[in-house]
């Protein structure tokens, strides 16, 4: 049962950040680019340092786009990024996703990535998204599914991480399987069955600079992020249980056939 309210399972730790600053519209927005045009006004829900905002902010260069966030911290990191690459049509604000400070019809596009599974009504954010969005605009949103994830190797250890990560995330009222349930939220939210397009793509780890990031970033998010303390102060795992999976990242990270895929649920829906 999905909480009214949610805790970001993730929290703003450096190797969370160091995550999210990687990616890119290219690289998580793909199925949306081709509904982009120069005019456009866009609002990105969720958007943490602002590197796919920023990204979207050059392809509508004509328009204008607005990140938002829930920390002010990530906010000016987000601010800052924009101003030293230069991007001039983005601004990020503080607000809340659940409730926006924005008439009906506003934009063109709403866009989340990796937001609805940390949410503890998804339908209600999805019904904000739409209420904003002009009749005959997108509506696009990426979430992950923890649960569809595979690798190799069987390094032990992994998949006991895999089974923590899904008791905290549904412990802190989010739902870590959210991109298989994408298009029935949105059902739910009130959009049209033919409106939605619903589509995966995948995120993929295996050369070696790709594992030494992939398993660096999960091994320090075992050992100093809010995610370790969540697992610890909820009694999902002690601090020597955090250890161990820590340390079979890296030992995964090592292996030299080391693969791991990441699936993602999209949807694409017309207001």
């Amino acid at each position: 049962m999905l909480q009214k309210s949610a805790i970001y399972t993730h929290g703003h730790h450096e190797s969370v950040l160091r995550s999210h600053s990687w990616r890119t519209a290219e690289n998580s927005a793909g199925y949306l680019l081709s509904f982009l045009e120069p005019h456009m006004h866009v609002l990105d829900m969720g958007c943490g340092p602002g590197t796919i905002t920023a990204d979207l902010a050059a392809l509508v260069f004509k328009g204008h786009v607005i990140g938002i966030d829930s920390s002010s911290e990530v906010v000016e990191r987000a601010t800052s990024m924009a101003a030293e690459r230069g991007v001039k049509n983005v601004e990020f604000i503080v607000g809340d996703i659940h409730k926006l400070d924005y008439p009906d019809a506003t934009f063109d596009v709403v866009h989340a990535h990796q937001v609805l599974q940390h949410v503890g009504d998804p339908v209600q954010v999805l019904r904000e998204m739409h209420r904003v969005t002009k009749p005959g605009g997108v509506i696009a949103v990426r979430s992950v599914d923890f649960a569809a994830m595979t690798w190799f190797p069987e390094v032990g250890g992994i998949t006991e991480w895999q089974n923590l990560y899904l008791r905290v995330a549904r412990a802190l009222g989010g739902e870590p399987t959210a991109g298989r349930q994408l298009h029935v939220w949105a059902r739910q939210a009130g959009f049209d069955r033919a409106s939605i397009r619903s589509t995966a793509s995948t995120w993929c780890y295996t050369t070696p600079d790709e594992r030494a990031w992939w398993s660096g970033l999960w091994a320090d998010r075992m050992l100093a992020s809010s995610f370790a303390t969540n697992a610890v102060e909820g009694k999902h795992a002690t601090e020597d249980d955090l250890r161990r999976i820590a340390q079979a990242w890296r030992e995964w990270g090592a292996q030299e056939d080391g693969w791991f895929a990441v699936l993602h649920g999209e949807i694409l829906c017309r207001a």
